[in-house]
């Protein structure tokens, strides 16, 4: 994936976290589940689009090759 995509993955997950933050200070606007969840879902979202920007997939082992013998 492309490094644009990675970082609206990290911008997305910024304005869920916004968005948790700002319902927080709201008093009794919204349930504190529905706060909990929009603050550890954002923040969430922000670990995956930093691991997928850092290239973690990329440095994972892959299998090694069989060596073909033909004798």
């Amino acid at each position: 994936m492309n490094k644009l995509y990675w970082s609206g993955i990290i911008a997305w997950g910024l304005f869920v976290s916004a968005c948790g933050l700002t319902s927080a200070g709201a008093g009794e606007a919204q349930q504190p589940q529905d706060v909990l969840f929009l603050l550890v879902g954002g923040l969430l979202t922000c670990l995956v689009g930093l691991v997928g920007l850092c290239g973690l997939m990329g440095w994972m082992g892959r299998a090694p090759a069989e060596q073909k013998s033909y004798f």
